[in-house]
């Protein structure tokens, strides 16, 4: 008996700990997230907080791979209809993804802010991982060299496009149509590329 009690309740703390910090991010967004505070609204004390996390920003990037986690659990994969082109495909899918960040900005700025902390470089895949299947379902009969290249250029213009929105230059909204854009000569270019390919054959 003991034997299982012991890890339900170090869930049951952990969870407590992550909605709790959902719950600060969602009110005042990344700032809002101190440790005392959660603390607090938990009632455990800082060093029950610190033993499961070390850091300030990996509690935050726990809490939003939670969130993350509870709202893409939905998706489904939705591979290519016959002749579909690429663009609507990966939009379709993108869009999905892109919807709850867009009903929650405050969890979009808090998980780029959490990228760009020092030490924390090089992030910009946790958390996806309930999606990666679905994205690759449009693109299983895709050249790999263009999905991986497709995929870092996207990554580092979605990563850009919050930046800017943090910085005030842009609004949320203006960030899926610039993405669909981006998508747009990206799959243009490579279907001519393989129709040349085709003809030359």
């Amino acid at each position: 008996m003991s034997g299982t009690a012991i890890p339900n309740e170090a869930d049951e703390v952990r969870s407590r700990l992550l909605e709790t910090v959902i719950e600060l991010l969602e009110e005042g967004g990344y700032d809002a997230v101190q440790l005392r505070e959660v603390a607090r609204r938990t009632r455990m004390s800082l060093s029950t907080v610190y033993k499961r996390f070390a850091t300030r920003e990996e509690l935050i990037l726990a809490a939003i791979e939670h969130w993350m986690k509870e709202n893409h659990a939905g998706l489904v994969e939705q591979p290519r209809a016959p002749g579909e082109r690429l663009h609507p495909a990966m939009m379709r899918v993108i869009r999905a993804i892109f919807e709850p960040w867009e009903k929650n900005p405050a969890m979009l700025l808090a998980y780029f802010r959490v990228r760009t902390a020092p030490g924390w470089e090089g992030l910009h895949m946790r958390g996806f991982d309930e999606v990666i299947p679905v994205g690759m379902a449009v693109l299983e009969d895709v050249d790999p060299v263009f999905v991986e290249e497709s995929m870092s250029i996207l990554s580092s213009v979605v990563f850009g496009l919050v930046g800017r929105c943090l910085e005030g230059q842009i609004e949320l909204a203006d960030i899926m149509p610039t993405i669909d854009r981006a998508v747009y000569w990206l799959t243009t270019g490579y279907e001519a590329t393989q129709r040349e390919r085709g003809q030359g054959a």
